[in-house]
């Protein structure tokens, strides 16, 4: 199970909240998305591509979510979860 920081978690809310704004449904179906892409990542750490921070990589989750995430020792921790169209590294 990947490790989730804290500024992942918090982005995973965020979205959450403003997606249910509008439909609540939708907004499980993201964040169930984006935890089930996390999972995958455990299994094949490398299949994100390289990321545009060094030593990250980056999950396509859904056309508009990205997962940055770092692999350490097999192990997979989900730095942020970020819209498509922000601009980051900021």
């Amino acid at each position: 199970m990947p490790i989730w920081k804290l500024s992942a978690v918090s982005d995973r809310k965020g979205i959450a909240k403003h997606i249910a704004k509008d439909n609540p449904t939708a907004a499980v179906e993201i964040v169930d998305l984006l935890i089930k892409t996390a999972g995958a990542l455990d299994a094949n750490p490398k299949m994100g591509r390289i990321g545009r921070m060094k030593g990250t990589r980056e999950a396509v989750a859904h056309p508009n979510y990205v997962l940055v995430y770092q692999v350490s020792d097999n192990t997979v921790t989900v730095l942020r979860v970020l819209h498509t169209s922000q601009a980051w590294p900021a």
